[in-house]
């Protein structure tokens, strides 16, 4: 797309448009997510659930999520991918409304997987919009700016929760309320930014029809690097989002902790994730390599996990979750992102990306059951962070074995 396209009436470049709506996109996405975390002890106690039930809410919103990643990239190449981005981001919009609604535990679960199905509706056809608006000199900042929604959306949700329940004493049910509403109006806005361009043929020498490549098995899993990248992301998405659903929870109950401090100490995290991100990303490219970094990053995320349940002091604890904030899950995913970008055919690009977070995202629906099952058959949640760490170390060992010369710019064979 060149630059007479991405410019709407001589004015605000339309990728830049894209770029700031699909940045709050992700606000909406991890900012609804977020706003459970702090109201863990309150919807057990509504509900008079274990841990255990208590982490399910969370997985079976993933599961809801992860299952719909690959179809809802194909369907909205097939409908559009406006029309099915902004029908997800409404309506999972109205359903995280009516999950605070729900009377019961079986229908809050059956609202809350709902806004996972409509989540899952989102990330092929925003990443498919953007690749497609955003030009390639810009495309490293573009995605950037928009990834750091994830980041503010996780720090607005517990700061909802943390302040509308902890502080003014509102119901549980109300954060649900008072983010699903902003998210609606996002959607509306995405259907007023959003441009959805017919699918272009691409042209073919003395106007031959173009051979389709056929998709292989050998393709998405004959390659060993991208074998192995799967396995660091599901390890490295696992340990995040015991963090992600846990935390809050850890530090109320285990740590003392109360009201805004519990967020302000669980967004430490996802800050400090925005500069780790940018430095390793960009360090990963200025040396061509994505193995030397990987082996940096793991080894200090395992500390960092590590340190959580360790630590006796709260400096110590403080100190752990930025360092995992530089080092985690969201600074990991964009090398790994690269390992599958180095080793994939150009055929099987957008496949591969969408296995590579399918198999990652099945850490977000162990995660939190899981770790509410150790706590409810050890006592403490510290059982749970050992586990996460224990993946982590097979993440290592995943890294250890990705091959690479000094230039990974070279053609990648099926």
């Amino acid at each position: 797309m060149n630059d007479a396209q991405v410019n709407e009436k001589g004015k605000v470049p339309y990728w830049v448009k894209l770029t700031i709506i699909f940045f709050f996109g992700w606000i909406a996405l991890y900012g609804s997510r977020a706003i459970v975390g702090p109201l863990m002890v309150n919807i057990g106690a509504e509900f008079d659930l274990t841990k255990a039930q208590l982490g399910s809410i969370m997985s079976i919103f993933f599961i809801g999520y992860t299952a719909l990643n690959i179809p809802s990239g194909m369907i909205g190449d097939y409908l559009g991918k406006k029309k099915v981005l902004v029908t997800g981001v409404v309506l999972f919009g109205g359903f995280t409304i009516i999950a605070g609604m729900m009377p019961t535990y079986v229908t809050f679960m059956f609202a809350w997987v709902m806004v996972g199905i409509f989540q899952g509706f989102y990330y092929g056809p925003q990443y498919g919009l953007s690749s497609e608006a955003i030009p390639k000199h810009r495309i490293t900042l573009g995605s950037a700016i928009i990834n750091s929604g994830m980041a503010f959306g996780l720090s607005i949700g517990y700061y909802i929760s943390s302040i509308s329940v902890g502080e003014m004493g509102m119901s549980w049910r109300a954060p649900f309320y008072i983010i699903g509403v902003p998210i609606i109006i996002i959607g509306l806005v995405m259907l007023w930014i959003i441009k959805d361009k017919p699918k272009a043929q691409p042209a073919t020498e003395a106007g031959a029809p173009k051979q389709k490549v056929k998709l292989t098995f050998k393709d998405l899993f004959g390659n060993r690097n991208i074998n192995l990248a799967y396995v660091t992301i599901f390890c490295s998405i696992y340990g995040f989002f015991v963090l992600v659903t846990w935390l809050p929870y850890y530090l109320e109950t285990e740590r003392g902790i109360t009201g805004t401090q519990i967020s302000t100490i669980a967004s430490l995290m996802p800050w400090f994730a925005i500069p780790g991100s940018l430095l390793f990303s960009w360090v990963s490219d200025k040396i061509g390599r994505r193995k030397p970094v990987l082996l940096v990053m793991l080894p200090l995320s395992l500390v960092a996990i590590l340190a959580v349940p360790m630590s006796e002091s709260m400096p110590v604890l403080i100190g752990a979750l930025i360092l995992y904030g530089i080092v985690g899950k969201i600074s990991t995913n964009p090398v790994l992102v690269a390992v599958v970008a180095d080793n994939s055919p150009r055929h099987a690009l957008g496949t591969s990306f969408g296995v590579y977070n399918c198999i990652g995202m099945l850490g977000s629906v162990f995660a939190p059951t899981l770790t509410g099952f150790l706590s409810d058959k050890t006592g403490s949640m510290d059982s749970g962070f050992y586990f996460a760490a224990i993946l982590i170390c097979i993440g290592i060992v995943a890294s250890l074995f990705i091959k690479e010369s000094n230039n990974n710019n070279e053609e990648v064979k099926a």
